[in-house]
């Protein structure tokens, strides 16, 4: 049961365009007890139908410039192999605790941006 409700808020993360691998890879290290390696390459799995779904939804109204889509794309695959094979050579120690710093500037930087936002709709009024 709890590998399907991690499915669910991962799916509904991930459908938000917020990144649901990144909440997938929490809970399955943290509830689950899944080693940080295997649960990397599980989001990996898990990130393909998401990625096609949103995609589809995403090009039928019209929100996808392709052009930009396909460079970054192209970019970011030879990324993901650089990634890939730097991480299976990473203690697996190292490896969580560069997540959690991931995490935790990807969190500043929400709120960050919630501030300012919040501030800007302060001064409008």
């Amino acid at each position: 049961m709890t590998e399907i409700i991690i499915g669910i808020v991962s799916g509904i993360v991930s459908g938000t365009g917020m990144g649901g691998g990144t909440i997938l890879i929490f809970l399955l290290t943290f509830l689950l007890g899944v080693e940080q390696h295997i649960a990397q390459a599980t989001n990996l799995i898990f990130f393909i139908p998401t990625a096609i779904v949103a995609i589809i939804v995403n090009f039928k109204n019209k929100n996808i410039d392709t052009k930009l889509a396909l460079l970054i794309s192209v970019f970011g695959i030879l990324g993901a192999i650089l990634g890939a094979n730097i991480s299976i050579h990473i203690d697996v120690q190292i490896l969580k605790k560069c997540f959690g710093a991931f995490l935790a500037v990807i969190t500043l930087n929400e709120i960050y941006s919630i501030f300012k936002l919040y501030g800007k709709k302060n001064k409008k009024e």
